[in-house]
């Protein structure tokens, strides 16, 4: 599909909605002498600009949960001591937000020297390859052999290479066991266990749901159900490939998920005043049993029950994936990348700063596994040789990856469909819970959303 990548930039900025997240792991962990002699090569080039003693200043942004925050702090302290005349200034943040001011940034030309941005930033807000640096340019200073082609083709516009990919995701079911140990049934693996598990927590308590989902969740929770059914993309070639009436049956699906005290309604999450699950008091406190997370955001929702003041030391698995029907449902996307404003005034500096990060040893070992597994051949074997990183994420990584071999269309994280709370998918499953629409009605709805945002970026 032909796509008016200009004309994406200019509508998606000058709405200033939200830009969108994600993981890119790579089977690869083997280098080559000639890989060797290319990341020597950069390292000893980036030295010798560091050398130089030209004072240098880089701002660089990113968001996430403190675990992230923490490690990328720490990466950033032992980047300034091994170039010295290099300061790195940090702006970071949680999740809720983040997109718009971003947004306000790139159209303002102001973004930071480095960005850890979503994939689908490169397809929206590259500007038709204007606002990011073209970073084939820098391979002398980033070593992309450790990078598989096909993942970094990715991430190029017009043979442009926008970003540098970090890692591969995707989502999983993950289950809070100390929960379902004590309410007394089994982990759902179909239908009939969501459903019996949605009646044993309604007989401990009216607040005890096993799966809670937001808006976008049940989005990807609705493509999982009919992908795992008809066995069809979402999306293919820039079209829709389902049905209203298929579409409406998962509308109804997932109705019959709120109506069987499986998942809350979305009046109930929002009454909670939390910004994001992991944040809320029914999660941390176990009352929450369940969630459809991306492989490299679970951490802290692992962290939170685990570190809850009220029940302290919960426990967080991997569950199996539901099966609706006879295929494998889901999706695995290119996550974050790490990009570099057109704008910077040292593309060069920020090159080498994303080199430390994805390829330099102290840079893999501080970072770990906080955004995901990684891309970089060197990285995953230097965290597999070491033992470094969460040993979830990475066993989640491994079993989406394997799992889930659905495609991804980029703009299904268009901010025309995923802004919180104007975009397609907030509005429609909003009503729907609300009953303001019918499951027909919802299904329509988010057809004619979903087209219009096709008709407009192709």
């Amino acid at each position: 599909m032909k796509r008016n990548l200009k004309k994406a930039a200019s509508l998606a900025l000058a709405s200033t909605m939200a830009l969108s997240l994600a993981a890119c792991g790579s089977s690869g962990s083997t280098e080559t002498k000639a890989a060797d002699s290319k990341a020597a090569e950069g390292d000893s080039k980036a030295a010798d600009s560091a050398a130089s003693g030209e004072e240098v200043t880089l701002k660089f942004s990113w968001w996430g949960g403190d675990s992230r925050h923490e490690a990328t702090e720490k990466a950033i302290e032992a980047f300034m001591a091994k170039y010295p005349n290099i300061k790195v200034e940090a702006e970071y943040g949680a999740w809720n937000g983040w997109e718009e001011k971003q947004a306000l940034a790139i159209q303002g030309g102001n973004a930071a020297d480095v960005m850890q941005i979503n994939w689908n930033w490169i397809t929206s807000y590259s500007g038709n390859g204007k606002n990011f640096v073209n970073l084939n340019d820098y391979s002398d200073v980033i070593d992309l052999t450790q990078f598989d082609q096909d993942v970094l083709d990715q991430c190029k516009i017009d043979d442009k290479l926008m970003a540098v990919p970090i890692s591969l995701t995707g989502r999983l079911f993950y289950w809070n066991k100390t929960t379902f140990d004590e309410v007394g049934c089994d982990i759902p693996t179909d239908e009939a266990s969501l459903l019996a598990a949605g009646e044993a927590f309604k007989a401990k308590g009216d607040d005890y749901y096993p799966l809670a989902l937001g808006e976008y969740d049940r989005q990807i929770f609705l493509v999982y159900y009919l992908e795992s059914k008809y066995g069809k993309p979402w999306v293919e070639n820039g079209e829709l490939q389902y049905t209203q009436e298929e579409i409406q049956e998962g509308m109804d699906f997932i109705t019959k998920l709120e109506e069987n005290h499986v998942i809350p309604t979305l009046a109930t999450l929002q009454g909670d005043m939390a910004d994001s699950i992991d944040k809320n008091a029914k999660w941390i406190n176990g009352k929450y049993a369940g969630i459809l997370e991306w492989d490299s955001s679970v951490s802290k929702f692992k962290k939170a029950i685990e570190e809850s003041t009220d029940k302290p030391g919960q426990e967080l698995v991997i569950g199996e994936f539901p099966k609706f029907g006879d295929y494998n449902g889901g999706f695995t996307k290119v996550s974050m990348a790490f990009a570099v404003s057109a704008n910077s005034e040292h593309p060069k500096e920020a090159a080498m700063l994303i080199n430390f990060l994805l390829n330099d040893d102290e840079g893999i070992e501080i970072s770990g596994t906080e955004r995901g597994i990684p891309c970089s051949k060197k990285a995953l074997e230097i965290l597999n040789e070491k033992g470094i990183g969460d040993e979830m994420v990475k066993e989640a990584n491994a079993k989406v990856t394997s799992y889930s071999k659905f495609p991804l269309d980029p703009y299904f994280e268009h901010n025309d469909l995923k802004a919180n709370p104007d975009g397609v998918y907030y509005k429609v499953f909003g009503k729907l819970s609300a009953g303001q629409e019918t499951s027909a009605e919802a299904a329509q709805e988010l057809i004619k959303g979903i087209e219009e945002c096709y008709s407009n970026y192709q």
